[in-house]
């Protein structure tokens, strides 16, 4: 009696479609139900615990439910291009600002979600400070760059503040500005900075390095201040908390 071969690829992909999706797709028929619908448990739960642990704030202000809701759809529709657990958490990002359309979303679920992911992002980087600054007596002469553990961010929300007693329907008049790095021992911090250091750590990593005193001049010219020198007396002590912070680095001369 001749043998049908089996088409792997066909037979691979009918199990993961509905692994991913039992409601829209028929289990396959040569598979035990109770032994695929554990598998399928265990794949889910993997999954939806790892969102949890790297997105815990959301999960706090969702619902049981909504929770579900939103990791089930995610597990569904989102073809992930990494095999990775460790980047599944910006997969998330991807579908929350591809895919995700619930109309009952919280209007900053992205940006949290964005706030969150850094977190995480910045813990593991590979990146790191060859050599953290030394004491520095004169600041303003120095060739000065962003540290690859520093990363400046922007959103509509205060994400920072955002818990189950505070969800803002709208986005307050003024942007919140944060730097978030990894310091020496290892820890990722948050730093709420006002527009104008945001700015600075801005021109500083467009520039790629830059001496001190170009970068608060850029300052000065657009701020076009009547008084200047206020302007660059208190941008040379903001680089001054920030390199003793490494968030910028002096480079090292030739």
């Amino acid at each position: 009696m001749m043998t049908v071969p089996v088409d792997f690829k066909a037979k691979q992909k009918e199990f993961t479609q509905y692994i991913r999706d039992p409601k829209a797709n028929a289990a396959p028929s040569d598979v035990k139900p109770e032994r695929i619908a554990m598998y399928r448990e265990l794949i889910f739960n993997n999954i939806d615990g790892f969102l949890a642990s790297n997105f815990p704030v959301i999960r706090q202000i969702l619902d049981d439910n909504r929770w579900y809701e939103l990791a089930q759809d995610f597990f569904s529709k989102h073809t992930c291009k990494t095999p990775y657990f460790s980047e599944i958490a910006e997969e998330f990002l991807d579908y929350l600002e591809n895919e995700g359309n619930q109309t009952d979303d919280f209007p900053f679920l992205l940006e949290l979600a964005h706030y969150e992911w850094v977190e995480m992002a910045l813990s593991i980087a590979k990146e790191d400070i060859d050599t953290p600054n030394q004491i520095i007596d004169d600041l303003i002469s120095c060739t000065i760059k962003l540290s690859p553990l520093a990363w400046p961010l922007v959103y509509s929300y205060p994400v920072q503040l955002i818990s189950p007693e505070y969800l803002p329907s709208e986005p307050p008049e003024q942007p919140t500005c944060l730097i978030a790095y990894r310091d020496l021992n290892d820890e990722v911090k948050f730093v709420e900075i006002n527009p104008i250091t945001y700015r600075m750590l801005e021109i500083i990593q467009d520039q790629g390095q830059i001496i001190a005193s170009s970068c608060l001049n850029f300052i000065v010219t657009e701020s076009n201040h009547p008084n200047p020198e206020i302007i660059t007396a208190g941008g040379l002590q903001i680089l001054k908390e920030l390199a003793e912070k490494n968030v910028i680095l002096v480079c090292e001369s030739d």
